[in-house]
């Protein structure tokens, strides 16, 4: 405004709903991006389709970017009539926009022990691009064939973060964790036969990993790994 570039109507309009926005089911953080780096992320989980095309458009008008996570099928749809750019990556079961594309930065890895793990690998892989991440996915390199994962010993190397996803008895980012001095993500899913308690076993295995490093996130959460992962990129990017 001081420039005279905007008017001080425009000025006082992208203002008025500061730091949050009141939308009757819902209150937008606003100043997250300035305070925490990254815009408000939606998780779509019990939301109505018609909450979503609120709260996307409404971010939108703040915001270059939106991802809703954990998106019902309908809601998705919802998402996609109200926003023409939207894309919806459904193997990760999220939506995502971005109105000012970037070059990924550094390199996350994204490791899935078996193609079961996918979605959760796809929903940490999603994240972290849409932090501004360059990152790549290496699916199907779970330790019941260790030769699939050394033979990419070198790639995981180059890696500024690594995230683990895995499940039955969660020993891949033990494994991961022991070949490289990055920090390693750990990503337990529900996948597994009874003992495996819907992804306890896994949880429990990456908790007590004998591998230094090795931080855990809960069980499914692609993206709170993704979300690690590409903070922990970025600090080592700005060094």
């Amino acid at each position: 405004m001081r420039d005279g570039e905007t008017p001080v109507t425009d000025a006082l309009n992208s203002l008025s709903h500061w730091p949050t926005r009141e939308l009757g089911h819902s209150r937008l953080d606003l100043q997250r991006a300035s305070r925490c780096g990254q815009a408000e992320v939606v998780f779509g989980a019990g939301k109505t389709p018609q909450q979503l095309r609120e709260i996307g458009r409404a971010l939108l008008e703040h915001h270059p970017r939106l991802l809703v996570t954990r998106v019902s099928d309908e809601g998705a749809a919802a998402l996609l009539d109200e926003l023409p750019d939207a894309q919806h990556a459904v193997e990760a079961r999220a939506v995502w926009v971005d109105r000012e594309p970037r070059e990924g930065e550094g390199l996350v890895l994204v490791l899935s022990a078996g193609t079961s793990d996918r979605p959760v690998a796809e929903e940490a892989t999603l994240t972290a691009r849409m932090m501004g991440a360059r990152v790549e996915h290496l699916a199907d390199v779970g330790v019941a064939g260790l030769h699939r994962l050394l033979q990419h010993a070198e790639r995981l190397r180059e890696a500024r973060a690594l995230v683990v996803v895995a499940g039955m008895e969660g020993a891949l980012p033990s494994v991961v964790g022991g070949l490289v001095e990055r920090p390693v993500v750990a990503v337990p899913t529900s996948v597994g036969y009874g003992a495996s308690f819907g992804g306890l076993a896994a949880l429990l295995g990456m908790l007590n990993s004998c591998a230094a490093g090795v931080t855990v996130v809960n069980i499914d959460n692609g993206f709170g790994g993704g979300y690690a992962a590409a903070m922990m990129n970025r600090v080592r990017t700005e060094a």
